[in-house]
């Protein structure tokens, strides 16, 4: 079971294992689901070639008001010129919550600063967070869209968001200011 403190994720070993598993599997199923060529089908024939690999260099969080958070770790920096490469020869880039270390450690990220990072880097178009949240369907306004500074207001009204709901709202703000230009909650 995850635990948390101070909003953030501490992970340790047993943790950072169980996290290494599953973003595996999670990756061999979304591989072989992109692999599928069904006949009678508008894919019949298609070979989707799917990328993944070690994009994300990541630094460790370390300790916080006393608490050491193990292997949860945040952005360092992201490798926008193998992705871009890698998108531009037609692949699909998987990238996981995972970050790698110049050392080689490994880091639980999270997903949401994973992806607005990697859209900024790349100068997406587009970044799509696909949430179960349900504290956040409720737009300011009763608009569909919100500006960064909509975000800011929404979130002071709304004091009582999920901590996830809150994440996700900067991310998308953040990468809204820095030239993603839209983000889709879903």
């Amino acid at each position: 079971q995850m635990q948390y403190a101070n909003g953030l994720r501490v992970t340790d070993d047993e943790t950072l294992l169980s996290v290494k598993q599953a973003v595996g599997l999670v990756r061999l199923e979304i591989e072989s689901q992109l692999s599928l060529g069904l006949a009678n089908s508008p894919m019949a024939g298609t070979r989707i070639r799917v990328a993944s690999g070690n994009f994300v260099t990541a630094k460790p969080i370390g300790v916080l008001d006393g608490i050491d958070h193990g292997h949860t770790g945040e952005v360092r920096r992201v490798d926008f010129q193998a992705i871009n490469n890698l998108l531009n020869n037609d692949n699909i880039v998987l990238i996981s919550p995972l970050g790698y270390s110049p050392t080689g450690e490994v880091f639980n990220l999270s997903g949401l600063d994973v992806a607005s990072h990697v859209a900024i880097k790349i100068n997406a178009d587009k970044l799509i967070y696909l949430s179960e949240q349900k504290d956040i369907k409720r737009r300011a306004n009763n608009s569909n869209h919100l500006t960064p500074a909509d975000i800011e207001q929404f979130m002071k009204r709304r004091r009582n968001l999920s901590q996830t709901s809150a994440h996700m709202l900067l991310n998308a703000a953040n990468a809204c200011r820095s030239g993603v230009r839209r983000v889709h909650m879903v």
